[in-house]
């Protein structure tokens, strides 16, 4: 299975396979139509008080990663969402942030890969 990232905001395209949601609040300004999920995975999203900490500061990413890595260790959520996307070639995990590199559903997919690849 190949898991990607993309903004929520981008359109969505055939090659995005099954597209999840990975945010805990849905995206300001998005309609479900637009969205085109599959799923939103809400639970998988960093924790309120993680999200409110990280407030996305480049600075702040390296604890963030640790910290949500060590709330999906204990998040029964991630296995409910690793047989869901089991069945897909292609799942694209949607996120709402502006930076496309330090954001949690790149912490995400990296925890996925390796769960999914141990499996």
């Amino acid at each position: 299975m190949e898991i990607r990232t993309k903004r929520v905001y981008d359109d969505p395209e055939p090659t995005d396979g099954f597209r999840v949601l990975v945010d805990r609040l849905w995206p300001r300004g998005m309609s479900k139509e637009r969205a085109d999920l599959g799923l939103w995975a809400r639970d998988v999203a960093p924790s309120s008080a993680l999200r409110d900490w990280f407030a996305h500061r480049a600075d702040r990413f390296a604890e963030f990663t640790a910290r949500y890595r060590a709330e999906l260790d204990e998040n029964p959520a991630v296995g409910e969402l690793l047989a869901t996307m089991r069945p897909h070639a292609t799942v694209t995990l949607l996120y709402g942030a502006r930076d496309r590199r330090l954001n949690q559903a790149a912490v995400l997919a990296d925890y996925l890969r390796e769960r999914s690849a141990g499996t």
